[in-house]
């Protein structure tokens, strides 16, 4: 029997996350996706499907993408981009990923920036 792979079953629970969260235009998503060098943060409006605001690694150039320091400064950009687009309150969708290390330093840098979830 062949071992699924670690991507496949945060994909699953992904979707089983999105089963139960949906983000609204008066209280949008705001999702993470993390790989092994960068990670991306993304504020969604599901009823519309358009993306309001985002930052990520890559967006501001940063070297240090792939660790908590980085994770920490894609979150106050995205709280910076979502102040700016008067958004303030949202639902945190951590993609899959377990709410530790990267994941949680990004969200807690967005609750620090104003954002309320």
């Amino acid at each position: 029997m062949k071992k699924e792979s670690k991507n496949a079953v945060r994909v699953r629970k992904h979707a089983r996350v999105r089963a139960k969260i949906s983000g609204t235009s008066s209280c949008p998503r705001l999702v993470v996706f993390r790989s092994n060098k960068h990670i991306e943060a993304q504020i969604i409006d599901d009823v519309k499907g358009v993306t309001l605001a985002s930052a990520s690694s890559v967006q501001l150039k940063l070297s240090n993408g792939g660790n908590v320091e980085g994770a920490k400064v894609v979150g106050a950009k995205i709280a910076e981009v979502a102040k700016a687009k008067k958004i303030s309150k949202v639902v945190f969708d951590r993609g899959g990923y377990l709410y530790h290390g990267r994941v949680a330093a990004l969200a807690d840098a967005a609750r620090e920036g104003g954002l309320k979830f």
